[in-house]
């Protein structure tokens, strides 16, 4: 299947997130703050990155601008990770290139769904 980053500070997330994925037959990286993200998409490639938006070091915002404006990486979906509704972020979450809007706590089933059309529209182009 897919080889998806998850980028996520909560250890439980990261557990729950590394969990379900591979249940899913997904390859899972996982970095804790928004640096080690970016350097890990630009060392693997993966497939899909999940981005918790509140992160240390770096946070994730920055992390997928500096993803979507690197040539390596810019065509790597973006999927956001974030308590805050999608309303109150849909700006940034634009102007930041985020291909797609995950809510906490997470919904896996939509998630599954969403990684699914993300995933097949990038092997398909």
């Amino acid at each position: 299947m897919a080889k998806i980053l998850v980028v996520e500070d909560d250890l439980i997330i990261q557990n729950l997130m590394r969990f379900y994925l591979q249940d899913k037959q997904h390859q899972v990286l996982v970095a804790a703050n928004g640096r080690d993200g970016v350097s890990l998409a630009l060392r693997e490639q993966p497939d899909l990155i999940i981005m918790d938006l509140r992160l240390p070091v770096l946070d994730g915002w920055q992390a997928t601008e500096q993803i979507k404006t690197c040539d390596q990486t810019a065509d790597i979906p973006v999927l956001a990770l974030t308590a805050q509704s999608y309303m109150a972020v849909r700006e940034r979450f634009q102007n930041a290139g985020c291909d797609g809007y995950v809510g906490k706590p997470i919904n896996f089933p939509d998630l599954f769904v969403q990684i699914d059309s993300l995933t097949r529209k990038k092997i398909s182009a």
